[in-house]
């Protein structure tokens, strides 16, 4: 029994509820620091042409894109290559730009990612679309933009379900949507994704020497 008046036992500082509610408040505002920090590095990382180099400027579609091993990674990266201008007209940045930009947002009225992946979003049911410009599907380069092309304006008449039985509805695209979705997919496929899809394998195409990343 203690008498009365007698002090209370001495509580350690680490044991005290003030000592670690301060803590709490620190570390809560600390992270909160580090995250805004992130946000802001982030957006300068992922925007198109920025120094950081993994997401190209628009005007990439001007160019071959291929997607070669990187020893000092240890996975295949894109690598931008000469001319190859995307349906044979050269633009500037701002036309690449709102060409893209078309297609990106053609690609989300139709919900695409409903069935598809793009950059890791979406669904399995159909194939990844992150690297789709360079699928081997398409057989070589000369032929790719002629059978993307039909493809997407009468996905029905050429389907292209590689055994699954597996068809894709009609987008009812217009000429103007169409050129846009491929223009967009080109663009997305020399995004630097660190070797996303993992085991890709692209079509063969010409050399990639004359171009720079």
């Amino acid at each position: 029994m203690v008498a009365e008046g007698a002090d209370e036992p001495r509580r350690e500082w680490w044991a005290s509820e003030d000592f670690w509610r301060k803590c709490a408040i620190f570390v809560t505002g600390f992270m909160a620091l580090v995250l805004v920090m992130l946000t802001f590095h982030t957006l300068t990382v992922i925007e198109a042409g920025s120094e950081a180099g993994r997401v190209p400027a628009y005007s990439v579609i001007n160019h071959r894109i291929g997607y070669e091993f990187d020893e000092q990674r240890n996975f295949a990266v894109p690598v931008i290559g000469p001319p190859a201008p995307l349906f044979g007209e050269m633009l500037s940045e701002e036309e690449a730009r709102r060409l893209v930009d078309h297609g990106k947002l053609t690609v989300q009225a139709r919900n695409c990612m409903n069935c598809h992946t793009l950059l890791g979003n979406g669904a399995y049911y159909a194939p990844d679309l992150t690297k789709a410009w360079l699928d081997p599907g398409w057989g070589n380069e000369s032929a790719r933009e002629i059978l993307m092309t039909r493809f997407l304006d009468d996905p029905i008449a050429n389907a292209r379900t590689f055994g699954t039985g597996r068809r894709m509805p009609d987008p009812n695209l217009t000429e103007a949507e169409l050129r846009g979705v491929i223009a967009y997919l080109k663009w997305m496929s020399a995004i630097d994704t660190n070797g996303f899809p993992h085991g890709f394998t692209p079509l063969p195409q010409g050399p990639l020497t004359g171009g720079g990343r």
